[in-house]
């Protein structure tokens, strides 16, 4: 890790080499390492530190971006150069009015020492666990178990300087029950993200894993149809990433691509759902600041079923003349806002208790190969995978092939008969983004068909 003050001696430096009207400087540095494993062993053992200089400079309306991970003096100057080359080459933006004015985001502890020097050896351990257990019970563990360290700073030449160090431990794995002529029959996952490694517990996401593999063992097709499922946070996450990414941004809301569109007050779901947003959740993976360094906000999507809001970045505020809720991606960015943070509110069932009220149904691990079909519905199809079974009577009682879906995840949200007491936190690379989801069961969900 460079530290802050590293940070910010960079930063000045690259202000200073720039003679644009205004610039912009975000300094990400990542000390990552992952430990994947396969057949039940480990096979290889990586790590990688990268810092990147990434600079937005403006001229008038003319914008420029350049990026590198050269933090020399001659580097830096160098890439102000090749974003003021790019800028003079751009069109102008008619929309663009100004980075953002510097604002005090909030300090979130999200470090963990013992994550960030986390060892090859200590990850070993861990993983030696899981293929320990999983031979035990003829079972083929695979997966990966990473611990990432990242540091985050924006600067601008209107006085911008945001920093926040954080840490991840992220491990997940998929157990394959196996003939005695290695032909799969059956699989079952498991997965834990926590700031701290040490909160890792390898004899509990192996228990998870291999109990599904074994249930899963030998399985059935089953008719397609419309049933009553029991989702797992896995597949819940899938929910809460897909109206992220369609719906709760206000760029989704200004293309008319949104099913908020003109819903704000009125409601969309059911009354017991509550989503939002909030960077600056302590036991989550926080991020108190996006990459224009303005401070997060917590947004309300929804509330007892009721549309609220959505996210703005810089650009998507000024058109409708509000301020930014701190949500924007490094530029250039096509895609808007969005939430990297979000949350689903748990409900009042034991997670153990929620299949007693299923007399015939589906459970579903978690969702895989999912594409959006119709996103003002948010109409998505894809697949089961690693852990689907017939419910009866509240009891699961034989393990089923893979089904084939296309629902409405807005739908499903107006069709719940209970949402879980337990939550769940999950973790993306891409960008820090973290979600919190309970497990749902959901009434009249659409399977189309089955594997082969």
């Amino acid at each position: 890790m460079l530290g802050e003050n590293k940070i910010r001696e960079i930063t000045d430096q690259v202000l200073a080499f720039s003679k644009a009207d205004q610039t912009e400087v975000i300094v990400r540095v990542t000390e990552s390492a992952l430990t994947r494993f396969a057949n039940s062993y480990i096979h290889q053992n990586v790590a990688e530190n990268d810092t990147e200089v990434r600079v937005r400079v403006v001229y008038g309306k003319k914008i420029g971006v350049a990026s590198s991970n050269d933090l020399s003096p001659e580097g830096l100057k160098r890439t102000v150069g090749t974003a003021r080359a790019i800028a003079q080459l751009q069109r102008e933006d008619p929309e663009f009015q100004s980075l953002p004015a510097p604002q005090t985001a909030p300090r979130v502890e999200a470090f963990v020492d013992q994550t960030a020097s986390c060892t090859p050896e200590q990850r070993a351990h861990v993983v030696g666990v899981l293929c320990k257990k999983a031979k035990a019970q003829n079972v083929v563990a695979a997966g990966a178990f990473s611990t990432t360290a990242t540091e985050i700073a924006v600067a601008n030449s209107l006085g911008v300087f945001a920093y926040h160090p954080g840490t991840c431990a992220d491990i997940s794995t998929v157990m394959t029950k196996v003939t005695s002529v290695m032909t799969e029959t059956g699989s079952g996952y498991a997965s834990f993200t926590h700031q701290d490694a040490r909160q890792v517990n390898a004899e509990a996401i192996a228990n998870e894993a291999i109990d599904k593999a074994m249930r899963a063992s030998h399985p059935v097709a089953f008719e397609p149809g419309e049933y009553t499922v029991f989702l797992e946070e896995y597949a819940v996450l899938d929910l809460l990433n897909f109206f992220g990414m369609l719906g709760f941004t206000a760029q989704a809301m200004q293309e008319d691509r949104s099913f908020l569109k003109n819903k704000i007050g009125e409601k969309v779901m059911d009354e017991r759902v509550t989503i939002w947003d909030d960077g600056c959740a302590p036991h989550a993976i926080p991020l108190p600041f996006d990459f224009e360094g303005v401070p997060k906000q917590k947004v309300t999507f929804i509330e007892n079923g009721i549309a609220r809001g959505v996210v703005y970045d810089t650009p998507t505020a000024q058109r409708e003349g509000k301020p930014s809720t701190g949500h924007s991606l490094p530029a250039p960015n096509s895609m808007g806002p969005f939430p990297m943070h979000v949350f689903m509110a748990p409900g009042d069932t034991p997670k153990s208790e929620m299949l007693k009220s299923i007399e015939r149904g589906i459970w579903v691990t978690r969702f895989w190969y999912t594409r959006p079909v119709h996103p003002m519905k948010v109409l998505v199809t894809g697949m089961t995978r690693d852990g689907t079974f017939l419910i009866e009577n509240g009891q699961v009682t034989q393990p089923l092939k893979n089904f084939r879906f296309t629902m409405s995840y807005l739908a499903a949200l107006n069709q719940l008969r209970a949402i879980s007491r337990e939550t769940k936190l999950f973790y993306s690379d891409w960008g820090g983004a973290s979600r919190v989801a309970p497990a749902l069961v959901v009434d009249g969900f659409r399977f189309t068909g089955t594997t082969q």
